[in-house]
């Protein structure tokens, strides 16, 4: 773990993958309600206070959660309904020398880890996406992506929660509301959640 300062209130944590930074950043929520924000990344993890002093003990609770502690519990599995009748469906078969149909099955076959979440409220980058549905994201963005959109780019999958530009690769919908202010907990997805498209 390398440990750099992120201002005068913050401390950026880099470590070797993202099943660290997700472990590293719910130990912290867990143990340090002291703490105003924990923020994963794909590999790193933001985390933020109150007042001028570091807190002390960070970086041990930190180093202490990278190791695989079999009392966590397991993580959540979220089923997501998707119609796979996108746009670039059959522009991302033709990039991957696959049918479309093929495309559909290795997208719904794979167990995604919800890595991190960013880019708008609710939008969760998923890890997990078969290697031969890698492509670039698109060279000329869109202006309007709908709520609901399933998506990939790089090695990521995702699910647009509302409307918004987007360059990613659209290969379906799905109805399911990715972010709710209103809900307890508004992100449906959280990081280390499992995912699958049904």
């Amino acid at each position: 773990m390398r440990i750099r300062p992120a201002g005068d209130r913050a401390l950026l944590l880099e470590l070797t993958d993202n099943a660290a930074a997700v472990r590293v950043a719910a130990r912290l929520r867990a143990e340090r309600p002291d703490l105003v924000d924990i923020v994963p990344g794909h590999r790193t993890v933001l985390v933020t206070w109150e007042g001028a002093r570091r807190p002390e003990g960070l970086e041990e609770l930190a180093a202490a959660a990278i190791d695989v502690d079999t009392d966590e519990p397991a993580p959540a599995t979220v089923e997501l309904a998707a119609a796979y009748d996108g746009p670039d469906l059959a522009e991302v078969a033709e990039l991957t020398g696959l049918s479309p149909e093929e495309v559909v099955e290795r997208h719904r076959a794979a167990t995604y880890t919800v890595g991190f979440v960013g880019f708008a409220p609710g939008f969760a980058y998923l890890l997990g996406l078969d290697e031969r549905l890698v492509v670039p994201r698109r060279s000329e963005p869109r202006t309007r992506v709908l709520a609901g959109t399933v998506a990939i780019a790089g090695p990521y999958s995702g699910v647009y929660p509302r409307e918004s530009p987007g360059g990613w690769r659209l290969l379906g919908r799905t109805d399911a509301v990715l972010f709710d202010a209103e809900r307890e907990q508004p992100a449906l997805l959280l990081a280390g959640d499992r995912v699958r498209f049904r």
